[in-house]
């Protein structure tokens, strides 16, 4: 499975690869959202796990430009943001699930799940 991980934080980067990499997959990074939507072309990953409050192109915009150009993009938000109208907005771009980083343990599980099934 190859990954995606769009964050401002390298730090949080970091840390998401490592506890995603356990899962053996192939792991992309970049930083905003421009970038996400030009890596994604080059590297077609499995999902995209993608912040919110980025600089340039937030997640939300990039999420719905991702899933403009490529409508099988997969987008898991991963985000410290829990308002219910973010997570709306986060729903209307398309994306296909939403987690709250201080709980990241259920993005890995999420992930397992959807493996077994590629």
């Amino acid at each position: 499975m190859k990954l995606l991980i769009v964050d401002d934080n390298q730090k949080m980067r970091k840390m998401i690869r490592s506890i995603v990499a356990e899962l053996d997959d192939t792991v992309f990074e970049c930083e905003n959202g421009d970038e996400a939507v030009h890596l994604y072309k080059q590297t077609m990953p499995d999902f995209v796990l993608m912040d919110i409050g980025m600089p340039r192109v937030n997640g939300l915009i990039a999420t719905e430009n991702l899933k403009k150009e490529f409508p099988e993009a997969r987008v898991l938000i991963v985000t410290n943001f829990s308002d219910k109208e973010i997570y709306k907005s986060a729903e209307e771009a398309g994306a296909e699930k939403y987690f709250m980083k201080d709980d990241i343990t259920e993005v890995k599980k999420y992930l397992i799940d959807q493996k077994k099934k590629i």
